[in-house]
């Protein structure tokens, strides 16, 4: 076997004879490296060559080393290969199958970039054409190849084994057991059946298939057991692996005397004792070879790490041409309810140690906005993501946090396959924060990375034995694994408050007055408890922010309760219950802030009713948002209905309402406008409208409420019944505050 290394610098007459077919990339200096990992047979030299990753690649003192220690030149040859250690040799053995059977998971994935991928083969026992191998994977090839195409032999084998069985031994029965006499005719109740020989065709079958289901569960061949004999397995076949399986073969080697047996005795003993030849059909165009190889790693970490399809229609391409390795969502990184966000990932097949380039980082931050923008749009075009995720918070004008990350392989310096070695990598640099603004952390332009490392040889296996249950378990266990590691990160360098509004607060209102102030620091990622809302302050504990923060938080404290909680901590069991805003009742004049018409004579002000309790308590907060709103309806062909257009064009600055039907009762009440909203159907029933809301509706949001003085709501509304007399009662009205200045008493 021939040991090439993937983008390892060559030199010409190292390797002019091994490279025999292939087409290298070579330098002025008269280098070579191959861009490809595999494994081709080299008619040249009548053996084959494993070309494997360059994760075997260590720097050391500025010499890329082979397992950190030897040139790779030095093992290209077999002579040059005995100063391996026999673990080290075993090594490669297993690491060459494994790199097989991860391109060849790769390849049969209709959703991968099969053109990188290279195969014309394989390997099978006997034929005219042969030649020599030890290889491990050429054992294994050819166990299966001969598994496949003997199916008659087996059948064969199998029907002489059972014939004759069950057949009495009348000479046993007579001389050894005693019979009934009954009408004249002896009858033996406990016949003996004619006793089974030990038979070496059943026992090379089972140890045959014994190692077939063996590489079927270590490597993830497909296994094909057609026969219900009592397999070797666990404890008793590494008892075979470790010497016993030669041992007993030997012993049993002649016994056969068929070509078919003494070929397949040959291959069982080629499985124990690596270092057997055997004899392999030979094609001058023999190989599997897959070139770009981070194109195989990505999959291999996508496979085992990412969503697929991805989540929310989303494209691994995004819009700017920019390609996403990995994206998944999972639960979001604030609170343990249901609220997910997105993970992005991105893999980076780099010589083990490599640091991250500048472009690598800028990039995947790119990743990350693109992600942003995706689900801004979502939105935008009125439509919902099925993953329920909504990055931007309306209230707060906060973003959700968005955790990004970096894969990179690493080797277990003690070859083992069954430890994942997933942690954050020791290079370095392992933790990246890209930010526009200092202390604020829910904002759209603060972006975070972490790196971490993985053992290569692991996924590669995971991926390579292809099970999915195997794939889910690890698979759950490193999205978890993330959330934790980046939560623990950012409680070390932000405090986190749980905050909710006090009784008769409107936290709405006090957001928006406090607006720039709160801008970034303040989310609301937990679901309410009734129209309490609770939110999230996030506070870099940096000393430059120490003041800013006392003065946030002294504030705060007047309207809200503040309570320290953590990320995944529930503010629900660190929170007093908050009775509900107002419900209702309303509040005496006297408190009101008093506006006069006279300065308003040309603004538009808006005569409306409420229907009833439950209608005036969703205006006074008792709605998904907490906030004071009042709703009219859009479209002519409903009952009271207006035409968008107009009022998208109408600047109200004051609502008066009434109860309706009670008009005549003069009761009513005033609030000032802060800004209006178009809300559709759907989204209308979403904020706890108490009647099924039938259309769309345009929506007037107040700061606060006020008095204009005392006005004759009864005598307004009598005389728009008498001025037109298309009026609907209940219809809103709107008029100037010199038209409304009349009805003032």
């Amino acid at each position: 076997m021939r040991i090439l290394i993937e983008e390892y610098q060559y030199n010409v007459s190292d390797v002019h004879d091994v490279l025999y077919g292939i087409d290298p990339m070579e330098n002025v200096e008269g280098k070579v490296s191959i861009h490809y990992v595999g494994y081709y047979y080299n008619p040249l030299l009548g053996d084959c060559v494993f070309i494997l990753p360059k994760v075997l690649l260590r720097d050391v003192d500025g010499k890329e080393l082979a397992f950190g220690k030897y040139q790779p030149y030095d093992i290209i040859n077999p002579e040059g290969q005995e100063k391996l250690t026999k673990e080290e040799r075993d090594f490669l053995y297993g690491f060459a199958v494994w790199i097989y059977r991860a391109i060849v998971v790769y390849k049969n994935d209709k959703s991968n970039d099969s053109t990188i991928v290279y195969q014309k083969m394989i390997n099978q026992v006997g034929g005219s054409s042969k030649r020599k191998s030890n290889t491990f994977l050429d054992i294994l090839l050819s166990l299966i190849q001969f598994n496949k195409d003997n199916k008659s032999f087996f059948f064969f084998v199998l029907k002489n084994l059972h014939s004759g069985l069950n057949k009495i031994n009348w000479t046993r029965t007579i001389s050894t057991t005693s019979a009934i006499i009954q009408g004249g005719d002896a009858i033996y109740l406990n016949p003996v059946n004619k006793k089974r020989k030990i038979n070496f065709d059943e026992e090379l079958l089972v140890i045959f298939f014994s190692i077939l289901n063996y590489i079927g569960d270590t490597y993830g061949f497909p296994k094909e057991i057609n026969c219900n004999f009592d397999l070797i397995k666990g404890k008793q076949f590494e008892k075979y692996r470790s010497g016993y399986g030669k041992v007993r073969l030997n012993q049993i080697k002649y016994k056969y005397f068929s070509d078919k047996a003494l070929q397949l005795w040959k291959l069982c003993y080629a499985f124990f004792d690596k270092s057997h030849h055997i004899y392999v059909n030979t094609s001058q165009k023999e190989y599997l070879l897959v070139k770009s190889f981070h194109i195989v790693f990505e999959a291999i970490i996508d496979a085992l790490v990412g969503d697929n399809p991805l989540p929310d229609g989303m494209d691994k391409k995004q819009e700017d041409g920019k390609i996403v390795d990995h994206l998944f969502t999972a639960k979001s990184l604030i609170n343990d309810e249901s609220s997910n966000t997105y993970y992005i990932g991105d893999s980076k097949y780099y010589k083990m140690g490599n640091e991250l380039g500048k472009e690598s980082i800028y990039k995947q931050y790119t990743y990350a906005r693109n992600v942003i923008q995706w689900n801004l749009d979502i939105f935008n075009s009125g439509r919902k993501p099925e993953s329920g995720i909504k990055l931007r918070d309306d209230e707060t004008e906060g973003y959700n946090i968005i955790p990004n990350f970096f894969i990179s392989a690493t080797m277990d310096e003690k070859f083992r396959y069954a430890i994942d070695g997933i942690k954050e990598t020791d290079r370095k640099n392992n933790r990246y924060i890209s930010k526009q603004f200092q202390n604020r952390l829910f904002d759209r332009d603060t972006l975070l990375l972490f790196h971490y490392d993985v053992n290569f040889l692991f996924v590669v296996a995971l991926y390579g034995r292809n099970g999915q249950g195997e794939k889910k378990v690890w698979r759950d266990k490193v999205r978890k694994m993330f959330r934790k590691e980046i939560q623990q990160m950012l409680n070390s360098k932000f405090d986190f408050y749980a905050v909710t509004a006090k009784e008769g607060v409107s936290g709405v209102e006090y957001i928006q007055d406090h607006f720039q102030q709160l801008l970034g620091k303040i989310f609301t990622p937990y679901d309410d408890r009734g129209t309490q809302r609770y939110y999230s302050l996030a506070l870099d504990n940096g000393e430059q922010f120490a003041g800013e923060n006392a003065t946030i938080l002294s504030q705060l404290k007047d309207s809200f309760y503040v309570v320290p909680c953590k990320l995944g901590d529930d503010p629900k069991t660190l929170l007093p219950e908050v009775a509900p805003l107002a419900e209702g009742i309303q509040v005496p004049s006297s408190f009101l802030t008093m506006h006069y018409l006279e300065r308003y004579l040309d603004k538009t002000i808006l005569v409306g009713c409420y229907h009833d309790e439950a209608h005036l308590n969703w205006i006074l907060g008792k709605n998904d948002k907490g906030t004071l709103i009042y709703n009219i309806r859009v479209g002519k062909e409903r009952e009271g209905g207006q035409i968008k257009a107009h009022l998208d064009k109408m600047v109200v600055s004051f609502v008066v309402l009434y109860e309706y039907g009670h008009e005549h009762e003069n009761k009513y009440r005033v609030f000032h406008v802060h800004h209006h909203a178009y809300i559709k159907e759907d989204r209308m029933r979403e904020t706890l409208y108490p009647s099924e809301p039938k259309g769309n509706y345009f929506c007037y949001v107040f700061d606060e409420e006020v008095t204009l003085g005392k006005l004759d709501v009864q005598r307004l509304i009598s005389q728009k019944r008498i001025d037109d007399r298309e009026y609907v009662d209940g219809a809103p009205i709107f008029m100037s505050g010199k038209e409304l200045i009349k009805y003032r008493k």
